[in-house]
């Protein structure tokens, strides 16, 4: 028996909630709505910054949960110029949770744990396509090992 009566879905919300764990553990927290938060502010900071066919192809091999924050809210007409900062990057993650007035957010935290967890379930292909068109100083926040599917 299924929660929503349709497998698609409870399937990936099981998905879904795999990821949030998933960052949660790497957060040292099991609060969802932390790891939640983490998840968006990195996913949309992330999204911002790559060429529309790049976005699309990560985004095939998200969730559908996932994939629907991935691109919640997204404009795909003027895109941020290219060479961001590591500080503009983690500004996007953090402004994200601003609105929610989450006392212990640090954006370079959680955007390294959802990075972690995107290189874990992502093909190392795809984690090598996404780094090769983002900036440096941004590149340098994935981990070393990625890729492992």
């Amino acid at each position: 028996m299924t929660r929503t009566g349709l497998e698609v879905f409870d399937s990936t919300v099981h998905e879904t909630y795999a990821w949030l764990r998933d960052i949660g553990e790497i957060l040292g927290d099991n609060d969802r709505h932390h790891a939640y938060l983490a998840l968006r502010g990195t996913l949309h900071a992330l999204r911002d910054q790559l060429p529309i066919d790049e976005s699309a192809q990560l985004s095939a091999q998200l969730p559908m949960l996932v994939r629907g924050i991935y691109f919640e809210g997204w404009d795909p007409g003027p895109a941020p110029p290219r060479g961001e900062s590591r500080e503009q990057f983690l500004d996007r993650v953090n402004r994200e949770v601003e609105r929610t007035r989450w006392a212990t957010f640090n954006p370079e935290n959680e955007a390294r744990a959802v990075l972690r967890v995107l290189a874990d379930r992502v093909s190392a292909g795809q984690v090598q396509e996404v780094k090769h068109n983002l900036p440096e100083p941004v590149r340098e926040l994935w981990p070393e090992v990625a890729g492992t599917r």
